[in-house]
């Protein structure tokens, strides 16, 4: 599949992995967030659950991937560029969109040193992308056609063929239906 804005891979759902790192014990929780708002919630929930730990991290990219129009990061706490940033490198990277992940670190009382971290992080990330279930995001947009009785079942397999969802169809004198039609083959 080409990746494009109009089609691109998301999470299906949330997804969890740990790894231990010379003790300290790294927690990768990756979901859904197609808008700052989706991700800000998420990152405050999981906060919530590991508030003990010594570190919440997180990275996130509302959009396609590899767009940079709705990121953030933060290191929380750990040294300047050592967690926020390869972490968004890593999603920026990643082949998902709409995605935020937030790494939970539980200090095991070893030094990484800021090239530990970054690889540490950035690790973190790829990990838990790799074991995500995505599914594919097609942007639509509404359209509204009549047309005549005669044309609704060739209408009905352009449909089909063109990935058109039906919202609403009413008959009466012609048939009118509501449609969500993907950006990329709105002229189709």
């Amino acid at each position: 599949m080409a990746e494009s804005s109009d089609r691109y891979l998301v999470p299906a759902g949330r997804r969890r992995v740990m790894e231990e790192i010379r003790r300290s014990r790294f927690i990768a929780t990756a979901a859904p967030a197609d808008s700052v708002r989706a991700a800000q919630r998420f990152i405050e929930e999981v906060r919530g659950e590991f508030a003990d730990a010594t570190h919440n991290c997180w990275a996130f990219l509302a959009g396609p991937p590899g767009s940079s129009g709705q990121v953030g990061m933060s290191d929380d706490g750990e040294p300047h560029g050592s967690a926020g940033r390869p972490m968004l490198n890593a999603l920026t990277h990643g082949g998902v969109g709409d995605v935020a992940v937030v790494v939970t670190r539980y200090y095991g009382g070893v030094k990484l040193g800021k090239g530990g971290l970054v690889r540490a992080y950035g690790g973190s990330v790829k990990q838990v992308l790799a074991e995500l279930d995505t599914v594919e995001k097609i942007r639509r947009r509404r359209a509204r056609i009549q047309l005549g009785y005669a044309l609704v079942a060739a209408a009905r397999r352009a449909f089909d063929e063109h990935e058109v969802v039906v919202h609403d169809e009413t008959y009466a004198a012609d048939v009118a239906f509501s449609l969500d039609v993907p950006v990329a083959g709105a002229a189709a």
